[in-house]
């Protein structure tokens, strides 16, 4: 399967496997450059984009294999995907090697030229990953548990990478002062580069928008592989294919609400390190809810008899 999906489209399959590439290359040079920005080391960034793009990379061509409406389009939108995300990986990767700040940085022409050309492709990924959320949620599918799973993933995976969006927004300190250099930013309440957790840079004393925007992302591998291992499950109560796209819903209900309370928390301030009770009683209360949905699908699911 996997290797059908790459065959599919051209692009996709070499972008896919340049991200492939690029990890164990700016993993090495992480031990080599003991250069930091922010505090952070100055390829960890590279290294954390060339994950995400992989996944992202392969499972939007196993996607647009199928035979959805999303296929009928899929060529010129995969190739956009392909070129803009190439685009920003580009611009990511040489602001690294510069030792300069790639997102928000506008202290220079060229630094200002960069953020720019970064922004529009992001504008053409977003867009072009929107239209085949849209195009695959009237679909019909062969398989109607991996249909649902790859439905709900890219609706909410375009939900995620929205949120690029609210870290464009200038903090009023930033307005003040435009001689920084910097314009947006994913930390609130506390400055970028602050305490972090250490294999995400996710901060520990504020919010933090980057934790929502790489939870709703990745919906679109998660719920795929969810639906994946509900099939090689051999359980009679789960080999009704509507048992087991019920379950799918209703994890794809529970990513949804995840990604909501992890926004939620982000825009109070919160760290995700650190949540109050506000936030864990509505996890608590969508967890209980969830919970009693897929008790109440297993009781009542037709349980198959052996021949």
């Amino acid at each position: 399967m996997l290797r059908k999906a790459l065959d599919w489209h051209k692009p996709l399959m070499l972008f896919t496997l340049a991200m492939v590439a690029l990890v164990p290359i700016t993993g090495l040079a992480m031990l080599v450059d003991d250069r930091t920005i922010d505090g952070a080391p100055i390829w960890f960034k590279p290294f954390k984009f060339a994950v995400s793009f992989a996944l992202y990379g392969v499972t939007l061509s196993w996607a647009l294999s199928l035979p959805t409406k999303a296929r009928r389009v899929g060529r010129p939108l995969g190739t956009i995907i392909a070129v803009s995300s190439t685009i920003e990986m580009v611009i990511i990767v040489g602001q690294a090697a510069r030792g300069q700040h790639s997102h928000f940085n506008v202290s220079t022409t060229l630094d200002r030229a960069l953020f720019i050309a970064m922004g529009l492709s992001v504008m053409f990924l977003w867009t072009s990953t929107a239209v085949i959320a849209m195009l695959v949620a009237f679909s019909k599918f062969v398989d109607k548990v991996a249909g649902t799973a790859l439905r709900y993933g890219l609706l909410i995976s375009v939900a995620g990478l929205s949120i690029g969006f609210l870290m464009l927004i200038p903090t009023p300190e930033q307005i003040a002062d435009i001689s920084k250099g910097v314009v947006g930013g994913h930390s609130i309440g506390v400055p970028d580069g602050g305490p972090s957790m250490a294999a995400t840079g996710w901060s520990t004393t504020g919010g933090d928008l980057r934790v929502p925007h790489f939870f709703g992302m990745h919906a679109l591998q998660a719920l795929p592989l969810l639906a994946a291992g509900l099939g090689f499950v051999r359980s009679p109560r789960l080999a009704d294919e509507r048992t087991r796209s019920r379950l799918v819903k209703l994890a794809a209900a529970l990513y949804a609400g995840l990604f909501v309370l992890t926004l939620w928390q982000a825009l109070r301030g919160q760290p995700v390190t650190s949540p109050d009770a506000l936030t864990l009683i509505t996890l608590t209360a969508l967890l209980a809810v969830i919970g009693l949905g897929v008790a109440r699908t297993l009781r009542t699911a037709p349980v198959a008899v052996a021949a």
